[in-house]
Order: structure tokens, then C-alpha cells, then sequence
């Protein structure tokens, strides 16, 4: 049994160690989605919606589109594996990143289960005002799930990059007009035994007090 602190600092975004190979029980999905629901959602509206997609068919259409915005990504300057290129403490673990993308890529539609957290709302627009509480309503529950994910030994990645083309995943998803994505989790169970810390900013380069 993991300890909160434990949980937290080893749950990490996986790409190559998915294993696409082995089938995920529906059921430990939806025990994930169910401890998701405890997060907090704004005045507890709860608008959150989960679509769970397994039917080949489906995955690999989102794979597709997923790829397509992926490669564009990768091509341009804003890349992860183009980051900090002149940083020699940082750039191999960009690098990394970056091969880890690529990877996943060309894969995501063979991943088993492909979770996309969704946010209703009252009318087809998303309303102007404060965008920052509205999505609040929806991630804390998206990162709960994935961290649910990691306690039953599933790996997750939290992708958006199929956003760029939004109303095409909606209509392969069938999505009604106020119901709009967020993110795009690959969940799979990992290969390897465990996963440990990675590297971050240290504290005192991060932290302010009182007054920036």
C-alpha cells in the first residue's frame, strides 16, 4: 500500500511503458472515475461527464487525429524535446520527453482505454468571465482519476494535443454541442515494477513569500 506522499510523487505521465497488449477491466476504470467524483467541482455543480472509449474502431479514430496533431506539435519550436536545448541539466530530459511523445503518437489508438473528461455547460458556447473556475470544476477530478489509476497499478498520460482538432473528435465521439472535452488520458497497465520521484525546480527557485 502506497502512502499519500508516495502516490503523489510517483505518479508520472506513461507513454512507452503502456502496455497495449493487455486488457483493462471496464470495472477498474470505473472505481477510478468513482473516486474521481470526490473532487471538487465549483458550488458543487458537478458537470463533469466521462466518456470511456474501447471499441477499436473509436480509439483508432481518435489515434488519428491525436497523431496528426502530435507530429504537428513535434515539428514546431514550442516542442518539448526542444526546450532548454542550451541547459546541459536540462536538455537530455527534454530530449526524452520528446521521444516519449513521439512514441505515443503513433500508438494512442492502440492503447486499450482512452478516457476524455468532458465539462457540460448551459449552451453550446463556453461562457466568458472566469475561465479558471469553470475548468477548476472539472481537473482536480481529472488528476484524481489518474492518480486513482496509479494506486490500482494503471498507467495514464494527461494529453490535450487532440484539441487542436476538437470538433473532429466530437463528432467521432458524438458529443452534444455543450459538452466539451479537456483532455485525452491513455490508460493502460504499465510494464516495469514501479515508478520514482522525478527531477524539479528546487523549492527556493519556485517560492515566494508575502510578496513576489
Amino acid at each position: 500500500m502506497m502512502t499519500p506522499e508516495e502516490l503523489l510523487t510517483t505518479t508520472r505521465t506513461v507513454r512507452k511503458r503502456l502496455d497495449l497488449d493487455r486488457p483493462v477491466p471496464l470495472d477498474l476504470v470505473k472505481h477510478c472515475i468513482q473516486v474521481a467524483l470526490q473532487a471538487p467541482s465549483g458550488s458543487n455543480t458537478q458537470r463533469w461527464q466521462w466518456l470511456v472509449v474501447t471499441d477499436a474502431g473509436q480509439r483508432a479514430a481518435l489515434g488519428q487525429i491525436y497523431s496528426r496533431a502530435c507530429h504537428e506539435y513535434l515539428e514546431s519550436p514550442n516542442a518539448a524535446g526542444k526546450q532548454f536545448a542550451d541547459d546541459p541539466s536540462r536538455a537530455p530530459v527534454q530530449k526524452r520527453v520528446g521521444d516519449s511523445v513521439a512514441y505515443l503518437a503513433d500508438r494512442m489508438g492502440d492503447v486499450p482505454v482512452l478516457v476524455v473528461p468532458c465539462l457540460e455547460t448551459a449552451s453550446a458556447e463556453l461562457p466568458a468571465g472566469n475561465q479558471a473556475g469553470m475548468w477548476a470544476s472539472l481537473l482536480p477530478a481529472v488528476w484524481s482519476y489518474m492518480l486513482a489509476a496509479r494506486s490500482v497499478t494503471l498507467g495514464t498520460a494527461w494529453t490535450t494535443l487532440h484539441l487542436k482538432y476538437e470538433q473532429e473528435a466530437a463528432e467521432v465521439l458524438e458529443l452534444p454541442k455543450n459538452v466539451h472535452q479537456a483532455a485525452l488520458i491513455p490508460t493502460a497497465f504499465y510494464t516495469g515494477d514501479t515508478f520514482k520521484p522525478a527531477a524539479r525546480q528546487p523549492l527556493e527557485e519556485v517560492l515566494h513569500l508575502d510578496r513576489w
